[in-house]
């Protein structure tokens, strides 16, 4: 795009010339897609899931929202060991993610998300009675750090372009 008064020189983002000077493309990919990028959508959706679950059985009262809770917060917790280790690749091969903050406020926040999640389901696996208040409490703690790890990960891709290539180097 030029500017105006340039005769058609182009100027490019910041992100643009942050990408073209350190690579943050990602390492782990399928078929040109990286993988993290893809998986991270799982463990949302479920922790969300498991809150919407849990309110509504504190609303309704129904036994079948306690075993339903359960598969959630399992999906939850087991879907993002997943990203995490992915993530966790990404961050330990690809020297342009690991020279950003933001990746590191996201990894903490991730691993911070996923211990909870799994806080989460072992309280439904061995102590069903106690879904509430307690895995109420932790269903609403894990989607604010949803939100939390969601938001350094989305400054890493819009603010940095972190992951939406594939690295040069393969």
């Amino acid at each position: 795009m030029a500017k105006n008064g340039d005769s058609g020189h182009q100027t490019r983002s910041e992100v643009v010339l942050e990408l073209l000077r350190l690579d943050a493309g990602s390492a782990v990919a399928l078929v040109g897609h990286p993988i993290h990028v893809m998986m991270v959508h799982f463990p949302i959706a479920f922790v969300v899931a498991t809150l919407g679950v849990d309110v509504i059985y504190w609303w309704s009262g129904d036994p079948f929202w306690v075993r339903a809770g359960l598969w959630a917060a399992g999906f939850a917790f087991w879907s993002g060991v997943g990203a995490s280790l992915v993530g966790t690749a990404e961050l330990l091969l690809v020297r342009g993610i690991r020279l950003r903050e933001a990746s590191w406020s996201h990894a903490v926040a991730a691993m911070t998300l996923v211990a909870i999640a799994g806080a989460n389901w072992g309280l439904r696996l061995f102590y069903p009675a106690e879904v509430l208040p307690h895995g109420l409490a932790l269903s609403i703690l894990a989607s604010v750090m949803t939100g939390f790890a969601g938001w350094h990960g989305g400054k890493l891709v819009f603010d940095h372009g972190v992951g939406i290539l594939v690295s040069p180097k393969d």
